[in-house]
């Protein structure tokens, strides 16, 4: 549950940053596009989801976060 919860911040927050960039790119300052791409916010939360993602891919955990022996 805290996971999917998780996830779901990280998404709202890389949504954020995308409406911000389509403004930033609205507003003519391409400049300003790239480095909030390359180097700032939309950077950070694209990154902050990919690691989420990429700890929820780790090894079959069940639930309790603890090592699922089971067959699926």
């Amino acid at each position: 549950m805290a996971y999917e919860r998780q996830q779901q911040q990280a998404l709202e927050k890389l949504d954020q940053s995308l409406a911000r960039l389509r403004t930033i790119i609205k507003r003519g300052q391409i400049e300003e596009a790239i480095n909030f791409m390359e180097r700032g916010a939309l950077k950070d939360r694209f990154e902050d989801l990919q690691n989420l993602l990429n700890i929820g891919n780790t090894g079959n955990y069940g639930a309790r976060g603890v090592q699922n022996t089971r067959p699926l």
